[in-house]
């Protein structure tokens, strides 16, 4: 962050009100005869912003640590005797610490209580058995996205309700309470997934850790259960599901599907101060199972925490760039 004292005349004064005074380097002495009835006065905050006061040409100046700097704190800037690149890098500075002011006033919202009513699953469930060869189709399937079969209770029955085909269903817990389920078809049919939630819901709470320093934000149940995170399951934050994530007080990474969907999560997270990571996947791969598919859970949380960004400027050109892929 700048450090204007650095930069200001050895030469200066500090009065008990807190202005510092030097010769002024103001618009009317430069080219002239130099200041030196020390007339530039300079007031810090305890933000590390501070304002300049010319008290000859009643020239002006600030500076707020998050916010660009204006055309008048560049002259002023100049006057000292920077250049044009070390104020643009001043300036880059401000920008990212706006951006971790952001992470830090969203992590101070006050905690909110979050609840679910409890549900029942549907009658005839029976846990997936890899030994039963009814089950063959459903583990077969599980196993090809890379989903351990005994981390989560997956759920089958032999009839479908409502949809004459096989489905996986996946209950919903908080707190270790049944809070809903969503049943994945394995037609060819849409939906794909059919859900009994309830609003607000944030799916893999549960399979958080007390000693975990972050958790990872995708888009859907396989995501998060590839590599126990939380799912929105839909390209948006509401205000409920962002209460349940901030409740976990941790870093919060946020890793969308690389589709145009994903480009709106990007921007949810960028609303709350929330890092995003963007991993240069290979072809074929659009969200996180798909990576843990080809690279396996440890090679994908290295390249999702590798490709983390918390500047809201960097933020913004990953997504860009993102948008520029989807386009092409």
């Amino acid at each position: 962050m700048l450090d204007i004292l650095s930069f200001l005349p050895a030469k200066r004064k500090k009065s008990p009100s807190g202005w510092i005074s030097f010769n002024a380097p103001c618009c009317h002495n430069r080219g002239n005869k130099p200041d030196r009835r020390g007339r530039g006065g300079l007031l810090l905050d305890q933000q590390g912003g501070w304002t300049y006061n010319c008290f000859n040409c009643r020239f002006t100046a600030g500076f707020t640590p998050g916010k660009s700097l204006s055309a008048k704190t560049r002259q002023f800037l100049l006057w000292l005797g920077l250049d044009q690149n070390e104020i643009e890098v001043i300036n880059l500075d401000s920008l990212r610490h706006k951006s971790i002011n952001g992470m830090i006033e969203a992590n101070r919202e006050p905690i909110r209580a979050v609840s679910f009513e409890e549900r029942d699953l549907p009658e005839g469930m029976e846990l997936v058995d890899p030994d039963n060869p009814i089950h063959t189709a459903y583990t077969e399937y599980l196993r090809n996205r890379a989903i351990e079969i005994s981390d989560y209770p997956y759920m089958v029955s032999p009839e479908s309700e409502g949809r004459n085909a096989l489905r996986i269903l996946i209950p919903f817990t908080y707190k270790n309470k049944v809070v809903g389920y969503t049943s994945r078809y394995m037609d060819n049919r849409t939906p794909k997934y059919v859900n009994n939630s309830q609003p607000g819901y944030v799916f893999g709470v549960d399979l958080q850790k007390p000693g975990w320093s972050r958790v990872i934000v995708v888009e859907g149940i396989f995501d998060a259960l590839s590599i126990n995170g939380l799912a929105l399951m839909h390209n948006d934050i509401n205000r409920e599901q962002a209460q349940i994530i901030k409740n976990l007080h941790r870093e919060v990474i946020v890793v969308p599907d690389q589709d145009e969907a994903g480009l709106n999560l990007v921007d949810c997270a960028l609303e709350h101060g929330w890092a995003v990571s963007i991993p240069n996947w290979g072809e074929g791969v659009k969200d996180v199972n798909d990576a843990v598919v080809k690279y396996g859970r440890l090679g994908t949380l290295i390249a999702i925490v590798a490709a983390k960004e918390t500047s809201k400027i960097k933020i913004e050109l990953k997504r860009k760039q993102l948008a520029i892929r989807l386009h092409r």
